[in-house]
């Protein structure tokens, strides 16, 4: 992350938008995991498109412009010619991919190519190809920035905790829990790690989540919410 986004991810406008979008998550989590397939991740990442697009123009922001031009097409009949236009569906999808491929083919490594690594892994995850997904995601973890870097470890490891591959998710998380960044908190990450071991390690679980219940709404709400249901599966047994 260049110094200028650094800046503006520390910022307070930037906090407050942001826990906005956890907090919206947190309120339409089945929502989020349903159609987004990576909830908190695509959140967070959306917040980072609009507030980078408003400080930077460069080529590579020019490409991505172009992509999200793309994937706000109009399909069908043309009733606004401003807008770009595509006939069908199926001629709107290999553009959206053909765009994406490009900008990580050209781009690998930058922000924007993370970018579109991330939206090419939640369309794998939504169509269930959940290895190339897992791939996706650990290149962006390899090779991207620290702060998408940092995104993509919590998206794996809900894409494995999805899968039932608890102790993968939980080994991303505990490395996000000790490394947190702009983008993925240390709240967020012990959250999502509560969540995953609720059943196997309640009390662990309800050990991480306490010091949360006196945060920030969002926060406060998720962790009073899986505590509930902590306590709501221990008493069913």
């Amino acid at each position: 992350m260049d110094r200028k986004l650094k800046k503006l991810a520390k910022s307070d406008e930037f906090q407050q938008e942001f826990w906005q979008g956890f907090e919206f998550l947190s309120e339409h989590r089945a929502e989020a995991i349903r159609y987004g397939g990576i909830g908190l991740a695509v959140i967070a990442l959306g917040i980072g498109i609009y507030f980078y697009s408003r400080h930077q123009t460069t080529v590579r922001q020019d490409a991505l412009a172009n992509y999200i031009r793309i994937d706000d097409a109009t399909v069908g009949p043309n009733t606004n010619q401003a807008n770009l236009h595509y006939d069908t569906e199926q001629q709107k999808a290999q553009a959206r991919t053909q765009a994406l491929n490009d900008l990580v083919s050209k781009y690998h490594g930058t922000q924007e190519g993370s970018i579109a690594e991330f939206y090419l892994a939640s369309d794998f995850a939504d169509a269930s190809n959940m290895a190339e997904a897992e791939k996706r995601y650990k290149d962006i973890m390899d090779s991207g920035p620290k702060d998408y870097a940092a995104m993509a470890r919590l998206s794996l490891a809900q894409l494995y905790a999805g899968e039932g591959k608890t102790a993968d998710a939980e080994k991303l998380l505990r490395e996000a829990i000790d490394h947190p960044t702009a983008t993925v908190s240390k709240e967020q990450a012990t959250i999502e790690l509560a969540r995953v071991i609720s059943k196997t390690s309640p009390a662990e679980a309800k050990r991480l989540l306490e010091p949360l219940r006196t945060l920030r709404p969002a926060v406060s709400r998720e962790a009073v919410a899986i505590l509930g249901d902590i306590s709501q599966n221990t008493n069913a047994k």
